[in-house]
């Protein structure tokens, strides 16, 4: 049961009322293994007596490297419940990324999915601090949390604490973790049921991964509020989320434009049954047209939007009749979503149409990023979120993204920062300087390029630099293209001219000299 002092707008409750109320409905299916509400709300309050009763206290962050899995849920509504700070942590990067996310969250638990315990080894290694470390095995995540006496009481848990802390990309080398608070949850969905329409008989497939904001924020939380199922996928695989359409009558899902080209070029496509699929989410970038009528004529409506982690993070949404006649456009602000538009250097608020940097205002802004006050009051200034992303406004108030003021470019859904590629690429002995653009790609959006003035007297070419970079990088963030240069175009004070190589790039694909 919540504590009687508990915050109204936090999250452990959700599982508790569910549990009360429709506790034999099915709430997470994870490959065929199925928690009811009961299920859920029993293990999380279990989970959470357990960890308080082992000496974690209010605020101590859980990370994890798993899968999207029944028990990461499990460990989410603990932490919510007992106040407790998750950090998911991605599976997909190098341990040399993985030591720096881990040295910043300076988690007091980590823990650890079987199949990804090389992977944390090797970024434990490169740690000065000890932390310590439990295993996810086959026996559940309530393993891997040493039993102890009966617990302490817990401090109610307020709509203010933290709930997750998720990294994003950022404009320079070190990683930023978003903190968003049971609020910043609440209020992002309470939005989301504005336009989403489900209902408790909704079967909701979950395939983004759960160290993204969308991971959580962009259905499964809204579902298990609404009290609607949630099939949990690990991977992106076109085939097998066309089967689970089919098998498990999947009503509505969420992913990025790459995710439904995929679906769409199949070649069990045209034949597959997706009549239960009613709606769908787009994320990440616009819907292209092509695409958009494809999956019209399969009779899905396509709900998109614009959104980044610091507002947790529905800020824009167009509706499938809206999209119909306004394709391309990142839709109108989500209700208890106040957004303007500003002058991206004088700062001075724009009325009517516009073009200008978008801000973003109202109870599901982030308070900040987690010990790094310097890239806080960069973004948090007057009472706004400086998203860094240029968009128009036309008459009618809708918001068309034009381009990202900073130098971030999406690649398949991930964001990808130029300036953490370069500082790998610097570190090879045969470059002298570097400078990464994002590149159109059919497939996946954008893709790096990277330009490269190469250090006189040592051999290098593209095929070694990607490999150097592989070593180094998750493999999305890896440039697809190498474009050597004798000199970096730069401006008066010595800035890349990053515009200038990217229109040198556009339409480029693949590795290049």
């Amino acid at each position: 049961m919540p504590h009687p002092g508990a915050g109204l707008h936090t999250l452990g409750r959700w599982t508790t009322d569910r549990a009360a109320a429709t506790g034999d409905r099915v709430a997470v299916d994870d490959r065929g293994v199925r928690l009811s509400y009961r299920d859920l709300d029993g293990r999380a309050v279990a989970l959470a007596d357990r960890l308080v009763a082992a000496g974690y206290t209010t605020g101590d962050r859980i990370a994890t490297i798993t899968g999207n899995s029944s028990d990461q849920v499990v460990l989410f509504f603990a932490c919510a419940k007992a106040g407790f700070v998750l950090v998911p942590l991605s599976w997909r990067l190098s341990p040399r990324e993985l030591a720096q996310h881990l040295e910043t969250a300076d988690p007091a638990l980590l823990l650890v999915e079987d199949e990804f315990a090389s992977l944390a080894a090797a970024a434990l290694d490169r740690l000065a601090d000890r932390v310590t470390v439990g295993s996810l095995g086959v026996d559940g995540i309530e393993r891997a949390v040493a039993q102890h006496a009966a617990p302490t009481p817990r401090r109610p848990v307020a709509d203010d604490d933290a709930l997750l802390i998720v990294f994003t990309s950022g404009t320079v080398d070190r990683p930023k973790g978003a903190i968003l608070t049971h609020a910043n949850c609440f209020w992002t969905n309470l939005a989301l049921s504005r336009t989403a329409w489900m209902t408790g008989s909704d079967v909701v497939l979950a395939v983004m991964p759960q160290f993204h904001v969308g991971g959580w924020d962009i259905q499964p939380l809204l579902a298990w509020w609404m009290g609607a199922t949630v099939v949990l996928e690990r991977t992106f695989d076109a085939g097998r989320v066309l089967q689970l359409i089919r098998e498990r009558r999947i009503t509505t899902m969420m992913g990025v434009p790459a995710n439904y080209l995929l679906l769409a070029e199949h070649p069990l496509f045209p034949e597959a049954d997706v009549s239960s699929l009613r709606r769908a989410v787009v994320g990440g970038a616009p819907m292209p047209e092509p695409l958009l009528r494809t999956w019209h004529r399969r009779g899905v409506a396509l709900t998109q939007g614009y959104g980044l982690t610091e507002a947790s993070p529905n800020v824009l949404c167009l509706s499938d009749e809206d999209a119909r006649s306004r394709a391309g456009l990142a839709g109108r602000p989500y209700p208890h979503v106040a957004v303007a538009v500003a002058d991206p250097v004088t700062g001075e608020m724009l009325d009517g149409v516009a073009t200008g940097e978008l801000l973003v205002s109202g109870p599901s802004v982030f308070p900040g990023y987690f010990r790094d006050e310097a890239a806080t009051v960069q973004v948090l200034r007057d009472g706004w979120l400086h998203t860094g992303d240029l968009v128009h406004r036309d008459a009618d108030g809708y918001y068309r993204v034009v381009d990202r003021i900073r130098d971030i470019f999406i690649s398949g859904g991930e964001s990808i920062a130029p300036a953490e590629i370069e500082a790998v690429l610097r570190e090879n002995p045969g470059v002298a300087e570097v400078a990464v653009v994002g590149s159109p790609h059919p497939r996946w959006g954008e893709t790096g390029v990277a330009f490269v003035v190469a250090r006189a007297g040592v051999a290098t070419d593209a095929e070694s630099l990607a490999l150097w970079c592989a070593d180094r990088l998750a493999k999305f963030k890896v440039p697809t293209g190498f474009v050597f240069l004798p000199a970096l175009p730069r401006n008066s004070t010595g800035k890349a001219l990053r515009r200038e190589l990217a229109a040198r790039v556009a339409g480029t694909i693949g590795v290049t000299q």
